[in-house]
C-alpha cells in the first residue's frame, strides 16, 4: 500500500495541490504530536476551508528524542483526522485529510531553517503543545548557532532573533498561543521569557518589544486525541498508508483570551468551530477538574488492574464505580461552581469516556503523568484538606497506583524508558527528572513502603513535600501495601470498605 502524500492523497485534485503549495506559512508551530495536530492544525484547515484564513503551519519538532518530523515530511504534510462518536445524540465517523502542515523540521539538526522562519513578514502566529511538562522554566545556556532544548528556550531565541532582524518595529510582534494545559499559559510563557532574556543577558529593549508588541494569549483546549492503534489501521480501509493517522472525538472546544484583535486574525466562528474568545478561568477549573482530573485518577488504577482503554475501564463495573465516585463525591463536591454546571460537565464527561469508537489509550493518558497528577489533582486534594480536613481517598488512592505503575521502570537504549507488567513490556515517557528519580528509587532494592514514603517527600516532584498534608503519607502508603500485595481489585475493594 501506498503512503499518503500529495501524489497518492484521494479527492485532491492537481489544482488543489497548487493551491496549497501556494498558501503562505504563517504560523510556526512548537510540538507535532497526536494531540495538536488533532485539535488545532484541524482547526485551521477547518478555517482554510472556510475562506476566513489563507495559510500553512511550519511544525518545528520540541524535543531532541522526536519522531515524528521525519513522517510528516515523507507524507507532504498530510495526515488523516478520523472524528468518531456521539454529537448531539447522532454517531458520527469522518475523514478528513489535513493539508494544513507545509514542512517540519527538526531545530536540533536544522536551527538555522527554524530562524529564517522567524525573519518571514508572514508569520505572524506562533502555537505550541508541549504537554505541561515543557511549559516549565529551567536555567540553559544559549549558543546562537544552536536550538535551545526547552520549549520557552526555543520561544525567547525566535523572537529575539525576530526582533533583530526587524530591527525592533513593533509591527513585527506575534500573537503566541500556548496550548499547554495550564492556568494562564500566555502570561506563564511571557514571563518565562522575560526570565531567560535576562539569564541571557538580552537587551532591555528587546524584553520591552516583547511586552508590548506581542500577544501571549490564555488559552484552554478541550478534545481526547487518541491517536490509532497500527494495528487496527487496517480496519478502516484507507486506500494509503498513513503513519500519522490521528483518530479523535467530534467534540472541540477552545477557550482563547487575547483581546478582540485575534477574534479577527483567528476568525475561528467564521468556520463553525467551538470557540470562545474572552476570559478562559471558569471553563479551565472545570475542564482540568473533572475531565483531565479522572483521566490521570483512573489511567494507573485501571492499567494495573489490566485494562488498556478508557472504554475497556468505563466497561469495568468495578473500575467504573471507583471513576464516577471519584468523580462526584471528590472533584464535583469540592468546586464552587453550581451544582448544575457541574453536573452537566460531568455527565458530557462520562458520555465522552463511553465513546463506542474511540480507542483512547490509557497508556497515552500516562505521558508525563507525575507533572499531570501534580497539575489536575493535586489543588483538589489540598482543597478538601483547607475545607473539610479531610484526605480524598480515591484520589490518594489514585496516587498509590501511580507509584506502582512506575515500580518496574527502566531506561531503554534509545533514552526513553519503559515498564514491564504480567510479561509485557511497555513504553512509558516522563519528564526527565521525575524519571530519574522514580527508578533511583525503585531501583534501590529498599522495601516498597520506604520507596513510596521517600517519593511522596520529593518536591521536585510534586512541587511540596506531600507529608506535610495530614493524613496523606499513611492512606497512599497502606493502598500502595494492598495493591503491592493483594493487586489493585482488593485495594478498591478497601475503599469500599472504608479502609
Amino acid at each position: 500500500m501506498k503512503t499518503l502524500n500529495n501524489a497518492t492523497a484521494p479527492r485532491l485534485s492537481d489544482g488543489y495541490l497548487k493551491t496549497r503549495k501556494r498558501r503562505p506559512e504563517k504560523i510556526i508551530q512548537i510540538g507535532e504530536g497526536n494531540f495538536i495536530r488533532g485539535y488545532m492544525d484541524w482547526m485551521i484547515h477547518k478555517l482554510n476551508e472556510s475562506g476566513a484564513f489563507n495559510g500553512s503551519i511550519v511544525s518545528v519538532q520540541p524535543t531532541p528524542r522526536g519522531k515524528v518530523v521525519p513522517v510528516l515530511n515523507e507524507q507532504d504534510g498530510l495526515y488523516t483526522v478520523i472524528e468518531q462518536g456521539i454529537s448531539d445524540g447522532e454517531l458520527v465517523n469522518q475523514q478528513t485529510i489535513v493539508d494544513v502542515i507545509s514542512r517540519g523540521i527538526n531545530p536540533y539538526e536544522k536551527w538555522q531553517d527554524v530562524l529564517r522562519v522567524a525573519e518571514s513578514e508572514e508569520i505572524k502566529w506562533m502555537i505550541s503543545n508541549t504537554t505541561e511538562a515543557g511549559l516549565t522554566y529551567e536555567k540553559e545556556d544559549y549558543v546562537e548557532s544552536q536550538s535551545p532544548l526547552t520549549f520557552p528556550g526555543k520561544v525567547t531565541a525566535l523572537l529575539h532573533h525576530r526582533f533583530r532582524h526587524f530591527k525592533g518595529d513593533p509591527g513585527s510582534g506575534m500573537t503566541i498561543l500556548p496550548l499547554e494545559l495550564l492556568s494562564n499559559n500566555g502570561d506563564l510563557l511571557h514571563q518565562y521569557v522575560l526570565q531567560i532574556s535576562q539569564d541571557w543577558n538580552l537587551p532591555d529593549a528587546f524584553r520591552s518589544w516583547v511586552s508590548e508588541h506581542n500577544v501571549f494569549c490564555n488559552t484552554l483546549v478541550d478534545r481526547i486525541v487518541p491517536g490509532y492503534p497500527k494495528e487496527h489501521a487496517a480496519d478502516l480501509g484507507l486506500p494509503y498508508e498513513d503513519r500519522l493517522l490521528t483518530v479523535c472525538e467530534p467534540y472541540h472546544f477552545f477557550a482563547i483570551d487575547g483581546g478582540p484583535s485575534v477574534a479577527t486574525t483567528l476568525p475561528f466562528h467564521a468556520a463553525n468551530l467551538n470557540v470562545h474568545y474572552g476570559d478562559v478561568a471558569p471553563f479551565r477549573e472545570l475542564k482540568v477538574r473533572i475531565l483531565n482530573g479522572t483521566h490521570t485518577m483512573m489511567m494507573a488504577t485501571a492499567f494495573l488492574a489490566g485494562l488498556r482503554t478508557v472504554k475497556e475501564a468505563m466497561d469495568d463495573a468495578e473500575i467504573r464505580s471507583f471513576v464516577e465516585s471519584g468523580m462526584y463525591e471528590e472533584i464535583l463536591s469540592i468546586l464552587p461552581q453550581d451544582k448544575e454546571t457541574k453536573n452537566a460537565f460531568a455527565a458530557s464527561t462520562l458520555e465522552r469516556f463511553d465513546n463506542p469508537f474511540t480507542r483512547h489509550e490509557l497508556l497515552s493518558i500516562s505521558l508525563h503523568s507525575i507533572s499531570k497528577w501534580r497539575q489536575r489533582i493535586l489543588p483538589t486534594v489540598i482543597d478538601h484538606v483547607e475545607t473539610n480536613g479531610t484526605i480524598p481517598k480515591r484520589l490518594a488512592f489514585s496516587l498509590a497506583s501511580l507509584l506502582l505503575f512506575y515500580q518496574s521502570m527502566k531506561l531503554t537504549e534509545d533514552g526513553g524508558a519503559a515498564i514491564a507488567l504480567d510479561g509485557e513490556t511497555y513504553t512509558v515517557r516522563e519528564e526527565e527528572a521525575a524519571m530519574q528519580l522514580l527508578i533511583h528509587y525503585w531501583q534501590s532494592g529498599r522495601e516498597t513502603i520506604d520507596n513510596i514514603r521517600s517519593l511522596l517527600s520529593e518536591e521536585t516532584l510534586w512541587g511540596m513535600d506531600l507529608r506535610k498534608l495530614p493524613q496523606l503519607e499513611e492512606l497512599v502508603a497502606d493502598y500502595a501495601d494492598i495493591i503491592a500485595r493483594r493487586g489493585v481489585r482488593q485495594g478498591i475493594a478497601s475503599l469500599i470498605d472504608g479502609i
